[in-house]
């Protein structure tokens, strides 16, 4: 043993400093004390009190070693000694002491010498290092001296050791955790779509048709149609249900913000960047990030989310480095995109990276045959959020009543009504008779010859479902050849299908 007690405490300290992996760390250190000291094994155990055991965590031998368990109960007499001793011992056959012995059978030390080195952190005691030789009266003074000088890097590296390892299982916890909220509160694919098998049966088939895959998608439909329902299913469909959902609403978030909050910001990027901060790109990767109202987003966040798009880096404000990542993006806009572009107020070539997929949601009006399930279906869930504890019925003639209705705030209108309905309920049934009070009820009524849009404007896409679905019952269902729709309207038939999917025009009704 020649070595001086400086480069001793240097070399350990550099070996069980160098991984917070601590199996690493003392696989590293054992190679060095065997060089120094006569060692065959070590061991790095800790006090458990919960179980009034020893914990083994870490163990290294030259070859095989001790078979000794991972927890080592105690009787209540060992227990009180090991935690009082606080200084180095040395267990053989040639100490005496009766706690000693005892520990030495629990321990299978018969013929073997332990050097054992408890550790201590601001005075407390966390644990021990015990090196062993395969002999029998190995150990003397020189030997403690020298692994005493030692002793508080051991135990620094111990308590990080143990303190990385708790934080690795809050992280998971808090994974698993945030997995199960979000599966919680989100819809699935399947069990909270009213329509799916109806008015709609054309948007669901699309969102089966992309949810398995990772291109963008971008949901298109007049305010309160569901977008964030289709989205929802978009992802808990895809391969990426385990991972974040991530929704921003893009014109909920001030101008000078929106950078901030979707791409993060370096700590003294700006006044009041004390911290750095991870934008909601970060947060959502490995999952999905849904910009709703993307038509709302200023032209400089255009800009930056043209540059994710196109190279999934991006740079926090205030950075230079690029940060990688990988994500989903689902857009969503009641607005039309194409006019914003030719009114100069939206990029094209960012027009173009989020149009890969754009599915067309059917207002409320244009899918009446769903109006029954979705009043039911609200019915009972607004009776739980209210905590009415009895579902009350519906009255006869009311769902006509709400049939008749034109509701232009699609489904979130609906949601108020039915609302309303349920703290107006004093036992009886719901009647809806409060629809008629409302300013778009009391329109006059078109007269039976004539259609809705003879009587008012609609909006572009609407004239255009009007249009096509005419055209398709003129040609009774016949879309392709002479005399069929896409004939009729001097459109390839492929144009007119894609334009029918992106419009909710479902052959089938005609």
């Amino acid at each position: 043993m020649d070595v001086r007690p400086e480069e001793f405490f240097r070399e350990v300290t550099l070996r069980f400093c160098s991984s917070l992996d601590i199996n690493v760390a003392f696989q590293r250190s054992f190679q060095y004390l065997r060089e120094v000291l006569p060692v065959d094994e070590i061991f790095l155990d800790i006090l458990d009190p919960l179980l009034g055991a020893i914990r083994r965590i870490a163990h290294a031998a030259s070859q095989g070693g001790s078979k000794l368990p991972e927890i080592m109960p105690l009787p209540k007499e060992i227990w009180a000694w090991v935690q009082s001793v606080d200084r180095p011992i040395i267990v053989d056959s040639e100490n005496a002491d009766p706690m000693v012995r005892k520990f030495a059978a629990l321990t299978h030390n018969d013929g073997k010498s332990d050097l054992s080195l408890p550790l201590f952190i601001e005075g407390k005691k966390i644990g021990t290092i015990i090196l062993r030789a395969n002999s029998n009266g190995v150990y003397r003074k020189e030997h403690v001296d020298l692994i005493r000088v030692a002793a508080e890097p051991i135990a620094i590296a111990l308590s990080n050791a143990l303190a990385h390892q708790e934080l690795l299982h809050l992280r998971d916890v808090l994974l698993d955790d945030n997995r199960f909220l979000q599966r919680e509160l989100s819809p699935s694919l399947q069990d909270d779509i009213v329509g799916e098998g109806s008015g709609l049966r054309n948007v669901m088939e699309q969102v089966r048709q992309v949810a398995p895959l990772n291109n963008t998608v971008l949901l298109l439909g007049e305010t309160g149609t569901g977008k964030e329902v289709i989205a929802n299913a978009i992802h808990y469909g895809s391969t990426r249900c385990n991972g974040p959902f991530v929704k921003v609403n893009c014109g909920a978030i001030s101008d000078t913000l929106i950078d901030s909050e979707l791409f993060g910001h370096e700590k003294g990027a700006f006044t009041g960047a004390f911290t750095e901060k991870r934008g909601r790109f970060e947060r959502a990767h490995g999952g999905t990030l849904f910009l709703d109202e993307i038509g709302e987003l200023p032209p400089q966040a255009q800009v930056r989310l043209l540059r994710v798009l196109q190279t999934r880096e991006l740079e926090r404000v205030g950075g230079t480095k690029p940060i990688p990542i990988d994500i989903r993006i689902i857009a969503a806009t009641h607005r039309n995109l194409e006019q914003m572009i030719a009114d100069g107020r939206f990029r094209e070539d960012l027009w173009f990276r989020i149009n890969v997929f754009p599915i067309f949601i059917p207002p409320l009006r244009q899918r009446r045959e769903d109006i029954p399930a979705l009043t039911r279906h609200l019915v009972q869930v607004k009776c739980r959020e209210l905590g009415l504890a009895e579902v009350p019925a519906i009255a006869l003639g009311a769902l006509e009543r709400l049939m008749s209705y034109d509701w232009p705030g699609n489904v979130r209108e609906l949601q108020n009504i039915v609302e309303r309905e349920l703290i107006r309920y004093k036992g009886d049934f719901l009647t809806f008779e409060s629809l008629a009070a409302l300013p778009s009820a009391r329109k006059e009524q078109p007269p039976p010859h004539m259609d809705r849009e003879d009587l008012e404007p609609v909006s572009l896409d609407e004239a255009m479902a009007l249009h096509i679905g005419k055209t398709i019952e003129f040609t009774k269902g016949r879309i392709n050849g002479k005399n069929g729709a896409a004939e009729l309207l001097r459109i390839n038939p492929s144009t007119l299908r894609s334009r029918m999917a992106k419009l909710g025009v479902n052959r089938a009704n005609y």
